[in-house]
């Protein structure tokens, strides 16, 4: 690592005190309207902000987070991904839209065991995950051509197992994709195949947990997976209709899990031979499901029986861990991470947020990669999350979070140190906007605590979005309100608070700076040249 170390600027010094990041999860750039929680909050301290010589905006989606396309959302993975490793790096949905379209994925070892692995035991091939095409986690655009090139190599057998959005997509819009999938079940069934939904549920209730916040959510999952036992239906329209109807504000990914029964009997539970993939290609809500699949000591609920199957990942959701063993396609190779640089330039750090975004100021912010890199220059602290619908408390951890950074940056040990406030995210993505408004004014809150703790010391701080989400909370269509869980494709702020500034260095010309622009402005703020491969940094000293 020592050839990771990094020189010294010289015309800048650092500051005395620390450099700080501060991540307002969720919290981008809209017009002012009523639809936009963040404009609506009362938040003057961030409001002052917009009017400083060191604020500027970002951009969050698309291209210049590794996106396919400028239409892409950005999300919280990918934005840190490119925070922290200073680079923009294909990402999970273009990589694997690439691997099918050429398919590649289809040449793969991977895809040839799963099938092999059916064939020699004439059992079933499942495929389970999200079903929408949000783009976030999967594609269901990905699912179809998998069961097409499926049948195509002689497996007629699959059932599948659909995880219900309604987050990175429209509220209701479940039988959309259902309609969809099951236009595709009967065309091939025509031709002889034998494919069928077997069960499903919404994601925030069914399979979908993620940073073992609530493992009961894998063993609703399972349950109707694996073992078959959830509330019977005798089809997917049928159990979403009938959810629709029983509760009356329930969106789809709060529907309750269900298995879908011919005979009194569930029509795919998973068995002994047969084939599992997952078809998420994102990582955070399908690790936890993997490990319940592939972990011989496995402690977190009785899973009743444990099929011996083949398991493959769309990828590889944790490389160091190697979870899950078997995927269909390589994730980014992300190397030389800024907190490498760090690290090998002797800066001592610390990461925190609670625990619905701590693996990405840690696992994803390290370039998708497990641990410290070196724990003795390091300091990751995760505050737990509550485990209740996060409209019902909105102020989440912020206080918590916001006090145990104070006390860090308060002891002297830290140079720098990243903070991400989770709420404009996770409670934007609720709906609703009044508890929306409540979780940026918390965010607001603690971020002033943090820059007037920084200011104190004599450091610098740096508050930004990783993409937008709180500033667009519905859409209107002829006069027709409909809320908007998912994230935008907004701008977000960004601001460097500086309490020894006097223009020894103004933003940089940029024409649309983004995300991955941030890594080496933190190096420049901590007196370090950015590595040469960097996106340009932020600022320009003097």
């Amino acid at each position: 690592m020592n050839n990771l170390k990094l020189k010294p600027l010289e015309k800048f010094n650092s500051r005395k005190g620390p450099v700080v990041l501060i991540i307002m999860d969720g919290v981008g750039i809209a017009p002012a309207s009523d639809a936009n929680a963040v404009h609506l909050a009362h938040t003057p301290f961030l409001d002052s902000l917009t009017t400083s010589p060191l604020y500027t905006q970002l951009k969050a989606h698309g291209s210049a987070v590794g996106m396919p396309t400028d239409a892409d959302m950005g999300n919280s993975e990918v934005g840190h991904n490119a925070l922290g490793a200073g680079r923009v790096f294909e990402q999970g949905a273009s990589l694997v839209s690439h691997a099918i379209n050429s398919e590649s994925l289809f040449a793969g070892e991977t895809w040839k065991k799963t099938l092999q692995n059916c064939k020699e035991n004439n059992s079933t091939l499942h495929i389970l995950g999200l079903l929408s095409d949000g783009n976030v986690h999967s594609h269901i655009d990905h699912w179809i051509r998998m069961i097409e090139k499926a049948v195509e190599s002689g497996q007629t057998k699959i059932r599948l197992h659909t995880l219900l959005d309604g987050r990175d997509v429209g509220q209701k819009t479940a039988l959309t994709y259902i309609k969809k999938i099951n236009t595709i079940i009967e065309k091939l069934n025509t031709l002889g195949a034998n494919i069928k939904i077997a069960s499903g549920g919404g994601r925030m209730i069914t399979t979908m947990d993620r940073y073992d916040a609530d493992w009961s959510i894998v063993e609703r999952g399972w349950k109707a997976h694996v073992l078959g036992e959830s509330r019977a239906f005798s089809s997917a329209t049928e159990a979403v209709n009938t959810f629709y109807n029983e509760y009356e504000t329930i969106t789809d990914q709060y529907l309750p899990p269900f298995v879908i029964t011919e005979n009194d009997t569930p029509v795919g539970t998973i068995e002994d031979g047969d084939s599992v993939i997952m078809t998420n290609f994102r990582g955070d809500r399908a690790i936890e499901i993997s490990i319940a699949f592939e972990s011989e000591a496995f402690d977190k609920f009785d899973r009743i029986r444990r099929p011996n199957i083949f398991f493959a990942g769309m990828m590889q959701y944790d490389g160091d861990l190697k979870i899950p063993n078997n995927f269909l396609v390589n994730p980014p190779a992300i190397e030389n991470s800024v907190s490498e640089y760090l690290c090998a330039s002797d800066i001592t750090s610390f990461a925190i947020s609670e625990t619905q975004k701590y693996g990405h100021v840690t696992y994803f912010w390290n370039g998708n990669k497990s641990g410290y890199v070196n724990k003795d220059l390091e300091t990751y602290v995760e505050i737990p999350s509550d485990t209740i619908p996060f409209d019902q408390a909105p102020k989440m951890k912020a206080k918590e979070i916001t006090d145990k950074a104070i006390e860090l940056l308060n002891s002297g040990n830290y140079k720098f140190g990243r903070i991400n406030y989770p709420n404009g995210d996770m409670v934007g993505h609720t709906g609703n906007i009044e508890a929306t408004k409540i979780s940026v004014e918390a965010t607001e809150e603690g971020v002033k605590r943090i820059v007037d703790t920084v200011n104190a010391l004599g450091g610098v701080t740096v508050i930004l979005a990783d993409h937008g989400n709180a500033d667009e909370m519905y859409t209107e269509k002829n006069g027709i309100k409909t809320p908007k869980t998912s994230h935008t494709l907004n701008p977000v702020p960004c601001a460097i608070v500086d309490s020894q500034y006097n223009n020894d260095y103004t933003l940089s010309d940029i024409n649309t700076p983004g995300l991955a622009n941030v890594a080496a402005t933190l190096c420049n703020l901590l007196g370090l040249e950015a590595p040469s491969d960097y996106e340009p940094s932020l600022i320009t000293v003097q």
